[in-house]
């Protein structure tokens, strides 16, 4: 029977401790701000984003939001990017995605200033993450990272391998991992022999958006199972991409959907604006 990872638990552990560390920063003048800017009325993103401001109220972090309609303009959306950039009182921004088909989501994470990129998605940060600086990680690998070091599970000298390559979560996650001296592989659409590859892993990550992808026969024995998935089966039922209920039984160590990774990113957020506010 495997270890879970509960990450419900462990965010709401940093949250409290984020809690002070603001107050203490307000005592010194210092007042974290995170301003988040959605465009168009993607339902999903609605959800974030009120999960967002929930947790910014909880710990005191202030929030401002800017909702702009589906029609908006590239002009629109950099010159308000402009702004905030300039506005001395905000520390952090964050794009909700997706944003509207016409406008070129990759332009306007560049646009934002890698200094309040709290998303991590600057090609600076993801640079820096790259060759070792210290940098504004993505929220949801970094919060594995975290989930990882909290467990005592120390990835050096083992074998992980990440199934997914997205800009978001596989490969930063497998920069991490590499930074953290562990043996990286990556598995995508168009990887071959992926049972076989996977089965190798000391450290398996799920990553790639697809219900219950991995199955029993993927997981070594003993292994730790990271589920970053977050799908909707049948029944409208949340599941991760690992068949949990097969796969838990051999693990060492297992993260839950819900419960796992979600609530994590909501917490690394909130770690790398109260960053920028000290930077």
């Amino acid at each position: 029977m495997a270890i879970i990872i509960n990450g419900k638990e462990l965010a709401q552990k940093l949250r409290l401790g984020l809690k002070d560390e603001v107050e203490n920063l307000k005592t010194k003048g210092i007042n974290p701000k995170l301003a988040v800017i959605m465009v168009g009325n993607d339902k999903a993103s609605e959800v974030y984003v009120r999960n967002k401001s929930k947790a910014c109220n909880e710990i005191g972090i202030e929030f401002e939001e800017f909702l702009m309609p589906e029609e908006t303009t590239r002009e629109e959306l950099l010159n308000l990017i402009k702004d905030l950039n300039e506005r001395k009182d905000v520390n952090g921004i964050l794009l909700q995605s997706p944003i509207p088909k016409h406008l070129d989501i990759r332009e306007a994470f560049n646009a934002i200033d890698y200094r309040k990129d709290v998303d991590g998605f600057h090609p600076i940060n993801v640079g820096k993450l790259a060759i070792g600086e210290e940098s504004f990680v993505s929220c949801t690998p970094a919060g594995v990272m975290k989930m990882l070091e909290e467990y005592g599970i120390n990835p050096e000298g083992k074998r992980a391998v990440v199934i997914g390559r997205s800009n978001i979560v596989g490969k930063p996650l497998s920069q991490l991992l590499l930074n953290a001296n562990a043996t990286v592989t990556i598995c995508h659409s168009r990887t071959q022999n992926i049972k076989e590859i996977a089965r190798e892993a000391d450290i398996l990550v799920a990553a790639l958006g697809k219900p219950k992808f991995v199955t029993v026969d993927m997981v070594k024995p003993g292994a730790v199972v990271i589920d970053v998935g977050i799908n909707r089966n049948e029944e409208g039922k949340l599941v991760g991409d690992v068949d949990y209920e097969h796969v838990e039984p051999i693990a060492s160590y297992i993260t839950p959907v819900p419960g796992g990774v979600g609530p994590m990113t909501i917490a690394m957020l909130m770690c790398n604006v109260v960053k920028a506010a000290k930077q």
